[in-house]
């Protein structure tokens, strides 16, 4: 071989040899393949072993081998002189793109000049057109209608093909949007195909039948050939579409893949181009609604533009440089890969030009100082906006993932520290049962820092994601569908009340038009706006939903306050969840705390209370299962009720307990109120210990119920079962149809022979009204059960009731819930300073309201309704004097007009002269109230009227002249229950409270907005500015009230509803769904005219408050126990006792001069009481409590035209009369009413 070489480099000749190595160097110089390299090797070794005949062949054909660049292969008919064929491809393309571009001008240039043409012959044209139609018959004319009938036809059949065509490329339609979405696809394919060749020589022999990679490439660019005649063929303007990006595209793609099947040749060329399809990426992704916001459109626009640009300029880069110049003969160029091509681009971009890869080429140099340019000022505008948005992306922006076997909840709305922590501390406390719930907070603001330190500190079960429950995306993002519920906070501070309760209500629109069966609890901040809630169609508070009324509640809990102070903090402390707090020193504070750790709580009963009444039941939780009972949820038997479910408080011993039957507790952790569900007579009768009370395995026997009737009979004649003469024949024949109408879960095990006796004297004829009278009148006496069983006590009224019925006059509203008149002026009802100073008010209720014309409303009806409710009779209702701007007050008449009993004085709270007008000593309650809170944005400046009306009415001073005619204040006597009752009972209420002489002692409960003011009430008190608002003296003492308690209520609603609709029955008087339904459509209560199911919603009991001084209870108060007591009073009178009112000082062995009182909420069975103290109790509607005084009271009541100074109104009595008054209570009070009468 290498003598062969060395013949052929001297003499030219030696053929093989020498032509075999200039092979080998020019592909080496133009670095080609190292297939080439080995072959052309082969073919130099087999040169120098062969004839002299081969080698002269060789030598023939050695100058036309000196031009051969491109590898040869045997198998490839390629061109033998190994020419570069690169203009061909590169022909192919330029002549597409400018024979196009000069047929489309020649066409728009001819189109142009028959224009011209035609428009100058025009005129002349339509001239003869008229005269021939003129001169001659109308059968003439038919040639020239066919003719514009076929211009017509052609023209709509082109616009059919154009229509057609558009809607094939559009991506208004499923079929063009597939179309759309393909083309991208494959010509991101062809690009990858473009990066694998590009490994490859730029120019190569290819076998079109034998390389799968341009088999593939040329099936997508027929795809692209057939996609650009539809877009052609739909493009209005025909230039401008050859001169879009899209089609220069394709020009330069498609015709030289057909170029390098006929030549068997493959060109990499321009195939780089392809890359620029990726800047429709973003349109790809909106036609498939992956992008939908400005910001992801805007960011993918950005990246695509810069990329395509990237990877266009590296291709052209890749293509110069590894081919060379052509006035160079190729001999300049160098070996690059396309990503050392990328790489080289994107540091020249930057700037930064390492010098390592760099441009040899005078094209491609030529190309780096233009692109340098655009580069340049591209990466310096895209690069900083693409990093802003992604920095701009929402940090909460992702989408909640549901954990299988974990229910989550989204809370929305006013999302805030105080709000969020609040609800945290009472959602997830301890004293639940396992929360197994995420809590998932969707809010279109990112959280602060502090707000994302509490979402921290609770990651494991709280998600924050920012965005709007308006828009559905968002929505969807937090899975509301699968959500357990949606709870919505409002802003209770906001400065316009209706403006927040519109947005939450379009909250709820929006959560129900996406979710119609989502639970949703939601706050709201007017009562009047709930009305709205009910024209939501998918609204229904059937099905859990709920809206918890802030000014509603707020007001009902001071409402409440007024007839037994103090309660609305321990209602208050009720539903909120509080931690047990361990005090050992002798204090009020240990009490308190003591009280302040209960909560409310459901469980269903055992089976063993089944049958037995709700006192006895109520008697045995709290002596033996140490827990307290105060309501139950009863089952209607009536199939006609509307609600066959409701919840009644202490319903008295005429209701059994049912199987199933739901109970509402007071304990102070959940699993205490288990007792109640695993108690067992036959396993723990004889525990003493109720720790010891759990679960056990014994089953309750089924008895048929001829058995279980026969064995009440047992137990009501004294004999054995086998004695028993009870049950008569015809009873026994008749079982069927006492089984209808007594089902088992009703029928008293006690009582069990009333049912048959009632059943017996139902089947000849009904009773007389004159034995219902004697059966009726039985109730309420202690020792004697009913005669006649009441098959639903929900719905038959007593027959006190029944003989009280007056058709022709209205008393009670249309439900019969609340006392009712007819409208009244609001002048009728406007007292003066001289006359209200003329008269005596005594033991009514003053409401300070500060207010103006611009104030927004707080709803006073709220405050009214419990205070008129139909369970008290009307002697018993407390006249109401509301002080304020009349300008306010007359804004708020319209919903109180149909009130009794109500009277304004216009002027200031802050004037002693207009609180001494309404002898605000002689009140059972003050309230202050503001309409201006929310104006102000100082925090600490929002109760300054409140806190200074407090202050000014407690700095008064007053004359002991009059305190004797004053009622009592504090202690509350249960009607019937007075030593000059009808039935001369021997209870009676607590003594008069000694004369008030200072500001101090007058109750007063104050309302404020922001929990930190509460320090300002009380100048006295040792209370920490820090201090949490539930352990302040204040609010133990039940004379500040914050609407801040009420965000418990949020989370208590979502883990039993129940609790909500005990809350709003104890403290609204008896406000139900049908009630707000009826509000809803008229504004106003509407009179109704009494029927026996009217007359039987006054039988539901009431909160009272029962003082120990004297009376039955008197042995019990001085050193006894409150478990005593509540058994007393359970057995006696059906009164459910709950909590103690006490003197601050009364565990203080010195007597104090401090009148300031506390709530103890359900003290222990051994808890010794004092004499002082005023027990807080449920008391049953007493039926005979009125009837001395009906024709009294109904006739003030009745009265349209009663004064203004009607009710609690005494006139000053001479010295001889205050010498001589009446010593009985009921004297006093006939004198009393036979004065209202005659005003």
């Amino acid at each position: 071989m290498a003598n062969g070489g060395g013949g052929g480099g001297s003499g030219g000749g030696g053929g093989g040899g020498g032509s075999s190595l200039r092979m080998s160097s020019n592909i080496h110089a133009n670095h080609l393949s190292l297939d080439a390299s080995s072959s052309s090797s082969s073919s130099s070794s087999s040169s120098s072993s062969s004839s002299s005949s081969s080698s002269s062949s060789s030598s023939v054909h050695e100058p036309k081998m000196d031009a051969l660049i491109i590898p040869v292969t045997m198998e490839v008919p390629c061109d033998s002189r190994g020419q570069r064929m690169w203009w061909a491809f590169l022909a192919s393309s330029m002549v597409t793109f400018f024979g196009g571009l000069f047929i489309i001008l020649l066409w728009r240039t001819l189109k142009y000049l028959w224009t011209v043409c035609c428009h100058c012959g025009g005129k002349t044209k339509e001239a003869q057109k008229i005269n021939n139609g003129s001169s001659q018959a109308d059968g003439t004319l038919k040639p020239v209608d066919e003719k514009e009938e076929a211009v017509a036809a052609e023209v709509g059949w082109m616009t059919s093909v154009k229509d057609w065509a558009g809607v094939m490329i559009s991506a208004q339609t499923l079929t063009g949007r597939v179309l759309v979405v393909l083309v991208f696809a494959l010509s991101i394919g062809a690009l990858v195909i473009y990066f694998i060749d590009s490994s490859n020589p730029i120019e190569s022999c290819q076998n079109f039948y034998k390389d799968f990679t341009l088999q593939i490439d040329m099936a997508f660019n027929v795809f692209f050939l057939l996609y650009f005649g539809l877009r052609f063929i739909a493009a209005n303007d025909k230039l401008w579409f050859w001169l879009e990006v899209n089609s220069v595209v394709d020009f330069f793609t498609v015709p030289p893949v057909f170029v390098s099947v006929y030549l068997n040749r493959s060109w990499l060329g321009l195939r780089f181009l392809r890359a620029l399809r990726l800047i429709q990426f973003s349109e790809i992704l909106q036609f498939l609604n992956i992008l939908k916001t400005s910001n992801s459109i805007k960011l993918v626009n950005l990246l695509s533009i810069f990329i395509s640009t990237w990877l266009t300029a590296a291709g052209f880069i890749h293509l110069v440089e590894n081919s060379g110049d052509p006035w160079e003969n190729f001999q300049n160029n160098q070996a690059l890969t396309y990503w050392e091509c990328v790489y080289l681009l994107m540091v020249t971009m930057s700037t930064v030009g390492y010098g390592d890869v760099y441009a040899k080429t005078t094209l491609g140099r030529l190309f780096m100082v233009f692109f340098i340019l655009g580069g340049l000022a591209m990466f310096a505008s895209y690069v900083p906006e693409i990093i802003e948005l992604i920095g701009n992306r929402k940090k909460y922006g992702g989408s909640y993932s549901a954990v299988s076997g974990r229910k989550h909840i989204v809370v929305c709305g006013h999302i805030t520290l105080e709000s969020v922590s609040n609800f945290l501390k009472d959602f997830l406390h301890k004293d639940r049962d396992d929360v197994n719930v995420e809590i998932v907070f969707l809010h279109n603001i990112s959280p602060n820092l502090e707000l994302e330190a509490l979402f921290k500190r609770h990651f494991t079960q709280v998600e924050f994601y920012q965005g709007s429950v308006l828009n559905p995306h968002d929505l969807a993002r937090v899975k509301i569908e699968s959500a357990d519920a949606c709870l919505i906070l409002a802003n209770k501070y906001c400065a316009d009340p209706d403006a927040e309760d519109a947005s939450n209500i379009m909250r709820v629109i929006s959560i129900k038009n996406y979710h119609p069966k989502i639970r949703i609890i939601t706050q709201m901040l007017q009562y009047h706006n709930k009305a709205h809630l009910l024209n939501i169609p998918s609204w229904n508070w059937k099905e859990g939903d709920d809206a918890i009324c802030l000014a509603e509640l707020k007001l009902g809990f001071i409402a409440q306050s007024c007839l037994a102070q103090g309660l609305s903090t321990m209602l208050a402390n009720l539903f909120s969840m509080r931690s047990f707090i361990k005090i050992e020193e002798d204090t009020w504070q240990k009490y308190y705390l003591e009280g302040v750790s209960n909560e409310m709580y459901t469980e269903y009963l055992s089976s063993a209370f089944v049958g037995l009444s709700f006192p006895t039941v109520c008697e045995l939780c709290f002596v033996k299962l140490k827990l307290l009972m105060i309501a139950i949820e009863y089952k209607s038997a009536n199939r006609e009720s509307r609600s066959r479910k409701r919840i009644l408080i202490n319903p008295g011993n005429h209701l059994k307990i049912q199987e199933g039957t739901l109970g509402f507790f007071i304990a102070s952790d959940a699993k205490e109120v288990k007792r109640a569900f695993f108690y067992c007579k036959a396993c723990h009768d004889d525990i003493t210990d109720p720790k010891r009370i759990k679960k056990c395995g014994c089953k309750r026997p089924k008895m048929s119920i001829y058995k279980r009737m026969r064995r009440a009979c047992c137990f009501d004649c004294g004999r054995s079962e086998r004695d028993c003469s009870c049950m008569s024949g015809r009873v026994r024949a008749n079982m069927d149809t006492l089984e209808r109408t007594f089902p088992l879960s009703s029928v008293s095990v006690n009582d069990c022979s009333t049912s048959f006796r009632a059943f017996e004297d139902e089947q000849p004829s009904t009773l007389s009204p004159k034995k219902k009278q004697r059966n009726g009148g039985m109730r309420n006496s202690p020792s004697s059960s009913p005669k006649l069983m009441r098959h639903d006590p929900l719905l038959i009224p007593g027959n006190d009731q029944i003989d009280n019925m007056d058709s022709n006059v209205k008393k009670y509203d249309s439900t019969g819930m609340f006392h009712w008149c007819a409208p009244k002026e609001i002048e009728k009802v406007i007292l003066t300073r001289s006359e209200a100073a003329m008269t005596v008010l005594s033991g009514h209720v003053v409401v300070c309201i500060f207010g103006d014309v611009s104030s927004a409303l707080i709803g006073l009806r709220n405050l009214v309704m419990p205070l008129r409710a139909s369970n008290f009779h009307y002697h018993e209702l407390k006249h109401i004097v509301f002080v304020g701007s009349i300008e306010y007050l007359k804004r708020e008449w319209e919903t109180l007009h149909n009130f009794p009993k109500v009277s304004i004085l216009p002027g200031t709270p802050l004037s002693r002269a207009d609180l001494r007008a309404v002898n605000i000593n002689l009140c059972d309650m003050c309230v202050i109230l503001s309409a201006n809170q929310n104006n102000i944005d100082d925090t600490s400046l929002q109760d300054k009227e409140c806190i200074l009306a407090s202050l000014n009415i407690k700095s008064m001073q007053f004359d002991d002249s009059i305190g004797v005619l004053q009622a009592n204040s504090q202690g509350f006597t249960p009607p019937g229950m007075d030593r000059s009752s009808p039935d001369n009972s021997p209870v009676h209420g607590m003594l008069r409270q000694p004369s008030i002489t200072t500001g101090v002692n007058i109750p007063i409960i104050t309302e404020l907005v922001n929990d930190t003011n509460v320090q300002f009430l009380d100048q006295d008190d040792d209370d920490d500015p820090d201090t949490e608002l539930y352990l302040t003296q204040p609010f133990a003492c039940g004379t500040a009230f914050a609407v801040s308690v009420l965000d418990s209520l949020m989370s208590a609603t979502y883990f039993n509803d129940n609790i909500l609709t005990l809350i709003r029955t104890l403290v609204t008087g008896g406000a139900t769904p049908e009630l707000e339904a009826l509000i809803a459509e008229e504004n106003a209560l509407r009179g109704g005219y009494s029927t026996p199911q009217t007359l039987a919603n006054r039988d539901r009991c009431r909160v009272a408050q029962l003082a120990l001084l004297d009376g039955p209870f008197a042995d019990l108060g001085d050193g006894g126990c409150y478990g005593d007591l509540f058994c007393k009073a359970l057995k006696t009178y059906n009164m459910l006792c709950f909590g103690i009112y006490r003197l601050r000082d009364a565990h203080l062995s010195t007597p104090s001069q401090c009148t300031k009182r506390y709530v103890i909420t359900n003290p222990p069975y051994e808890f010794e009481l004092v004499p002082t103290d005023l027990i807080f109790c449920l008391m049953q509607f007493d039926h005979n409590a009125g009837q001395s005084r009906a024709s009294l009271s109904h006739s003030s009541h009745s009265s349209q035209s009663s004064s203004k100074k009607s009710s609690s109104v005494h006139s000053i009595p001479s010295t001889a009369n205050r010498q001589n008054r009446p010593k009985s209570r009921e004297s006093r009070d006939k004198q009393k009413y036979v004065q209202e009468e005659r005003l």
